[in-house]
């Protein structure tokens, strides 16, 4: 009987696992991939995510989770009428499956139990316990008195225990040789309507020119990703040698004020299986941020005795509160920019 079952192990699981295996829980984090994993993502951790790692983790991210540029130094917003908008900040240039290996690392040296290569496909509540299926080279159950879900919007666990229908935004982005003409130190997003129908950006890493756009209907990447190549042609005299690798992945759409969903019974939800996300796909902080106010509301109650889940939602929902209202005004802010997110503002 494990303590708490953490289902998904990047910066909302590893944190949470940290959390509590520092504190003597027996923690068994899964995660469904191969450790490094490979996570679709811009890779750029803003000033926020940087002091959440210092904070949680006790020590900056270290050298090799960098690409060049290391330093990231702010995002350029270009608005649906073409107007820039530049935003200085410290940030930190880095590869998602380098920082989140690094993340897991530390979990495991916390004391937590480490298993990749796992996926969790359901999650049954019982009186006094959760059984969790999981699946490796072969079918087997474990228990806990609690599990944390932070498995983003690809697991199926979710989607069984709660019948929310969702919109999804589907993402492709491309690593590319060649030239362009724009500061690699910053990340770029554009949210010109004729672009893509959610967002698209650019950035470097390790000398890769990263194309991408987002879109809500499948069969619309290829147009947006032309256009928007075609853009950066036009604008930024972007010539491209050789495509490398391309990548597809998944988003949750997020709905007006930011519906969260903090879990159901003995399972809470945390990052994006919750909602937490913020413009331009920015979920490492709002990942951690709630994967830590998870793991601290299951501190406040007793396992060995009748779980008091009142207290752990309203411990959860009460510490999360501060994120969920600077998610807000983040989506408010990117709908004044642009009319694709018209439907965000409050």
């Amino acid at each position: 009987m494990y303590d708490v079952i953490i289902i998904g192990a990047g910066p909302t699981g590893c944190t949470a696992a940290r959390k509590l295996a520092c504190y003597g829980y027996k923690v068994l984090l899964i995660e469904k991939f191969k450790i490094p994993r490979n996570k679709s993502c811009s890779g750029v951790l803003i000033k926020k995510s940087i002091d959440l790692i210092k904070r949680y983790f006790d020590e900056e991210p270290p050298e090799f989770t960098a690409c060049k540029p290391k330093d990231n130094r702010g995002m350029v917003f270009t608005d649906d009428k073409g107007k820039e908008y530049r935003f200085e900040q410290e940030g930190l240039n880095i590869w998602r499956s380098s920082l989140d290996c690094w993340l897991a690392t530390k979990a495991a040296e916390s004391g937590a139990e480490l298993r990749d290569q796992t996926t969790a496909s359901s999650c049954e509540e019982q009186e006094n316990c959760v059984i969790v299926k999981l699946k490796s080279t072969f079918s087997y159950f474990e228990k806990a008195r609690i599990v944390i879900l932070c498995d983003g919007v690809v697991g199926s666990v979710k989607r069984k225990l709660v019948h929310t229908p969702k919109n999804y935004i589907f993402t492709y982005q491309t690593f590319n040789r060649g030239s362009i003409d724009l500061d690699h130190h910053y990340f770029y997003a554009y949210l010109q309507p004729h672009l893509s129908e959610y967002d698209a950006w650019f950035n470097v890493k390790d000398d890769y020119l990263v194309f991408g756009v987002s879109v809500k209907n499948i069969s619309n990447l290829e147009k947006y990703y032309s256009r928007f190549i075609a853009y950066m042609d036009k604008y930024h005299n972007a010539k491209i040698k050789r495509q490398e690798k391309a990548e597809k992945w998944l988003m949750p759409q997020i709905m007006p004020n930011c519906p969260v969903e903090y879990g159901k019974g003995k399972v809470l939800f945390a990052g994006e299986t919750a909602g937490f996300l913020n413009p331009m796909g920015e979920g490492i902080s709002a990942g951690m941020e709630s994967g830590y106010a998870a793991a601290n509301a299951i501190r406040k109650i007793d396992l060995d005795s009748n779980l008091d889940l009142d207290t752990v939602y309203t411990v959860y929902q009460k510490t999360t509160s501060g994120l969920k209202a600077y998610m807000e005004r983040q989506w408010n802010f990117v709908a004044g920019l642009t009319s694709i997110f018209d439907y965000m503002k409050f």
